[in-house]
């Protein structure tokens, strides 16, 4: 079998926080955090992908794997897909790994190359049970509604399901997800390729062009807490949690 590689789109002019990837967490740039826990996993190729110099020198530095893609990329997505034209004869699969999450398991990431490896699967995913009913009202966690047999029928930034009658959050289920995803390269080749869509554009989620366009979207339930970065408040946190 074709194996599955792992890729770390990464940016340095984001808008909220410019330089991010090389933000500091105590004695580690974020990205090198990232980097580590990826390398953990048990992906046959570990790269980050990127169109910035100074990101691409400082994973040069400890020792990462670095590929430099075009300034033009709109989505971490469409940069995976850039060099997933370049590995198409050697993977089967593309694991996208989020840099600006720099506490992800190993695990989770396994759990993803798993789900992806199966055949019916074109796009895998995880989600994570919501813990407290301020999670499922933040429009900036993702809530994600599946069916039994995992595949995500819906994704949006309010509460769904709506619940009509008035029950205790404890009784509700509502699962937010998780940002990580893998492809099979061919999938990733051509959802890039699709125009944006109504509900895409609705709800600002590129996940829901791939469903508007008839691709599905697996997922499986992960336990484990999910830490991203946004704006440089968030950096902090992080220290304080961690004790870094």
């Amino acid at each position: 079998m074709r194996k599955i590689a792992g890729l770390i789109p990464v940016r340095f002019n984001s808008t909220r926080f410019p330089g991010k990837p090389l933000a500091k967490i105590g004695d580690k740039s974020m990205i090198e955090r990232v980097y580590e826990r990826a390398k953990s996993s048990l992906l046959d190729l570990i790269m980050v992908a990127t169109d910035d110099s100074r990101i691409a020198d400082h994973v040069k530095s400890f020792g990462g794997n670095v590929i430099m893609t075009s300034d033009q990329h709109t989505s971490g997505t469409d940069r995976c897909a850039e060099v997933a034209e370049k590995l198409k004869n050697d993977y089967q699969a593309i694991i996208n790994i989020q840099g600006d999450e720099p506490f992800i398991k190993p695990e989770q990431i396994n759990t993803v190359a798993d789900l992806i490896s199966q055949k019916e699967v074109q796009i895998a995913t995880l989600v994570r049970p919501a813990l407290k009913v301020e999670e499922v009202e933040n429009q900036n966690l993702v809530k994600a509604v599946l069916d039994k047999g995992g595949k995500a029928i819906y994704f949006s930034r309010l509460p769904v399901p709506f619940y009509k009658d008035r029950i205790l959050f404890a009784e509700r289920k509502y699962f937010i997800h998780t940002g990580i995803y893998g492809y099979k390269i061919e999938t990733l080749l051509e959802i890039t390729k699709i125009q944006d869509s109504y509900l895409e554009q609705a709800e600002s989620l590129e996940q829901l062009r791939w469903i508007e366009n008839g691709y599905s979207v697996f997922a499986r339930i992960s336990d484990f807490p999910t830490y991203a970065v946004d704006i440089p408040e968030d950096i902090e946190n992080l220290k304080k949690k961690f004790n870094l």
